[in-house]
């Protein structure tokens, strides 16, 4: 059964601040158990050191002989010998002792490495699950926003399309109507210039001709003079026909400018009319027929 308390997320996790407490206490035992493994495993080499030298230093020692002694000296040498038997034994069986608990400090502070090291890796398995699941939850919570604000745009778009059409619609019905009455108004503007030089054309003429009468009057009373009276006549003739050239000079000029006026006044109202038809025509889009040449 795992020490931690299970925290209820997706998948499957523990609670940080436990499992830090956790790997900070095994760390702490795996130090202490390293630490003393190495104090017991010096102590351990000192003694079976030191238990070497005195073996060696005996070994290298004379054999005694202590027959000249007396019967006690014999018994307390032999009590000194158990002794020191005992002593050896006592030293060995430290020694072995030592270094069964070195040994056993050894396999705990491997246990306790390992324990560490297990609990160290549960810990990151449960970090990195609860990361993961930290992650999914952002990564729905930023798609469901996504989803969310393209749905808001889209609402503002399809609306702001709406809109654009209905104001289209709207100012193609009154630029239709506009351009409607704007054709009116030029029809109506081309049929007032058109009388007018009608009007205009017709005035002149009118004065052209009683010119043209008035000149032919004049030549027909020079005419008439002439056949009543041949010397007064002819004095008289010459005097009208002077006057009747003359007139016909003015009647000449006055006609020329009047036709010239008139050409121009032609010529100006074409040109009016033209540029108001190609304006509808730009309006409209059709070209309006020119004016007939007269």
């Amino acid at each position: 059964m795992s020490a931690f308390d299970v925290v209820g997320v997706r998948g499957r996790g523990y609670r940080p601040d436990q499992v830090d407490r956790a790997v900070a206490a095994r760390t702490a035992e795996r130090a202490t158990a390293l630490a003393e493994a190495e104090r017991l495993e010096r102590l351990a080499q000192e003694l079976a050191a030191e238990a070497a030298r005195l073996a060696e230093t005996v070994a290298g020692l004379p054999e005694q002989d202590y027959a000249e002694l007396g019967e006690r000296a014999q018994r307390i040498l032999g009590l000194a010998r158990e002794q020191a038997e005992s002593l050896r034994a006592d030293a060995e069986a430290a020694g072995q002792e030592l270094r069964d608990e070195a040994e056993a400090a050894g396999r705990a502070a491997g246990d306790a490495a390992r324990e560490a090291s297990d609990a160290v890796r549960a810990a990151a398995v449960a970090a990195a699950e609860e990361r993961v699941a930290e992650a999914v939850r952002e990564a729905e919570g930023v798609l469901a926003a996504a989803r969310k604000e393209a749905e808001e745009v889209r609402g503002a778009a399809e609306a702001a399309m709406a809109q654009t059409r209905s104001r289209t619609a709207s100012v193609l019905a009154h630029q239709e109507q506009e351009h409607a009455d704007r054709h009116k108004a030029a029809e109506a503007e081309i049929a007032a210039a058109e009388a007018e030089l009608e009007a205009r054309h017709a005035e002149l003429t009118e004065r052209a001709e009683a010119l043209l009468a008035e000149a032919a009057r004049g030549l027909a009373e020079a005419q008439e003079a002439a056949r009543h009276g041949q010397e007064d006549a002819e004095a008289r003739a010459a005097e009208v026909l002077s006057e009747a050239r003359v007139r016909e000079e003015r009647i000449v000029r006055e006609t020329e400018r009047v036709l010239r006026e008139h050409e121009e006044g032609r010529e100006e109202a074409q040109a009016h009319m033209a540029h108001v038809r190609s304006s509808l025509a730009a309006l409209t889009g059709r070209v309006t027929a020119g004016p007939a040449e007269d």
